[in-house]
């Protein structure tokens, strides 16, 4: 029946029901695989997502790389052919594929044309089905994870990093706040035996979600159902809880960034306080009203800094937002002041309503436009999965609307009422500064070889 309701969808469905991107036809397979299906815009294409709830969050730091090196080992062959012919059997299909592993999840990312898309998604299975996980081919993908981590690294690295020498401004607050591992994570020490145990225990069909969009196949349902269904459940593991805070992290620092240029990099960071609703609408209209902010005030007004701009970020359980400037070395006091003195004005003196209303009203009309074609279709479903329910994704442009002045006024001033972390990002040495150092071991070499021909002259007299 399922079945047959879906057929009637994609035959007579109005072109404005197509037009609705939120409207997707999901269930759950009866061994607990999430399917979301929706006709795209685009034809003869597919978009195909395939989502495993498993990201480097669910593992300690010595252990970060797990996830990341298993999504490799799933690209590595399903057969004596190997990674080559198993690209080569996409190539043939016409189709495209990817993988990434974040905090939160692990993602397949395939792109096929629509004649071929059972095919591509017969393949996917066959990758989750077949793939043999042996020691050389963990070997293999260790290098490969390695190079793409920046190669091996040496003992001097290790040493840059526990500096802080070779990290942004935001994951050094997150290291001193305990939200984040102080090392780089090593994939030495990962063995054959924890990669099949991660892999029986969350490559599962109640722990994943397929999403395709585009031009999808009538019986792409029935398919579904008699071949990803066959995949195996497993009992639900519970996720680790997310790294907290632990507050000690020193308000003020410079950090060295480079051996010698005249940039200097400022960064006001801000620990975002836990709002009860809407709480990433309100922190990203907070982020575009400050981000205007430093915009106006370092840029127009000052001539400090040509792109000053606001970021949030997420590290454990903790978003931080920044304000940030890209600056002369000479003007970096100068910027500093400014930023701590437009903070002061924001929290006396609150948000321009104008400027306010015009810059949500931006947000919204965004949401027309800012998803198209079946590719950012099916990327979007895929980081709003949180947010579905009952055949609908939550409408944003509602919940951006339905965030106030006084809402984004009282979150603002909550968030800059904390006295916020500054990290000044500098060179080691200024160019003026290389100058001196360099005209004073010239001044220096001249005094050692003027003595040393006085005493030679002295010892011929």
């Amino acid at each position: 029946m399922r079945c047959l309701l879906f057929a009637c969808l994609l035959l007579g469905s109005l072109p404005s029901f197509a037009l609705d991107r939120l409207k997707v036809e999901g269930y759950l397979l009866p061994n607990g695989l999430q399917v979301l299906l929706k006709p795209g815009y685009e034809k003869g294409h597919v978009a195909i997502r395939l989502v495993v709830g498993i990201g480097f969050d669910d593992f300690p730091c010595k252990d970060k790389e797990l996830p990341h090196l298993l999504e490799h080992l799933l690209f590595s062959g399903i057969d004596a052919s190997g990674e080559g012919g198993l690209e080569e059997r996409m190539q043939a299909l016409g189709g495209e594929w990817n993988a990434f592993t974040s905090n939160t999840d692990t993602t397949f990312v395939l792109e096929a044309p629509a004649r071929n898309q059972r095919k591509v998604l017969d393949l996917l299975l066959e990758v989750m089905t077949r793939t043999e996980l042996n020691q050389a081919r963990l070997d293999t993908v260790k290098s490969i994870v390695e190079r793409e981590d920046g190669g091996h690294f040496s003992h001097l690295q290790r040493l840059l990093d526990r500096r802080d020498s070779s990290r942004g401004a935001s994951s050094q607050l997150a290291i001193e706040l305990g939200l984040k591992c102080a090392e780089r994570p090593e994939v030495d020490g990962i063995t054959l035996e924890q990669i099949e145990d991660v892999f029986a225990s969350w490559y599962a069909a109640n722990n994943m979600t397929l999403i395709v969009v585009g031009d999808l196949d009538k019986l792409l349902p029935a398919y579904l159902e008699r071949t990803y269904g066959k995949l195996a459940p497993t009992d639900p593991i519970d996720h680790p809880p997310l790294a907290e805070s632990n507050g000690s992290a020193e308000p003020r620092r410079e950090l060295e960034r480079g051996g010698l240029g005249e940039n200097a990099r400022l960064h006001l960071i801000y620990p975002e306080p836990q709002l009860d609703d809407q709480h990433d609408e309100t922190w990203d209209l907070v982020k575009a009203y400050l981000d205007w902010s430093l915009y106006t005030e370092l840029r127009l007004k000052h001539s400090l800094s040509y792109g000053p701009s606001a970021e949030r970020e997420v590290f454990g359980d903790v978003g931080f937002l920044s304000l940030n400037a890209d600056v002369e070395r000479q003007d970096a006091d100068r910027a500093e002041k400014e930023i701590r003195a437009l903070v002061e004005r924001l929290q006396n003196d609150g948000m321009q309503p104008e400027t306010f209303a015009r810059l949500r009203d931006m947000a919204v009309d965004r949401q027309a436009w800012a998803v198209q074609g079946n590719s950012a279709l099916a990327d979007y479903y895929w980081g709003a999965l949180n947010d579905y329910e009952d055949g609908r994704f939550t409408d944003p442009a509602k919940r951006i609307k339905a965030v106030s002045l006084e809402t984004a006024n009282r979150a603002m001033r909550q968030l800059l009422a904390q006295p916020g972390y500054m990290r000044v990002e500098k060179p080691l040495l200024s160019y003026d500064s290389l100058y001196w150092i360099i005209a004073a071991v010239a001044g220096l070499i001249v005094m050692l070889l003027a003595r040393v021909l006085w005493r030679w002259r002295a010892h011929r007299r």
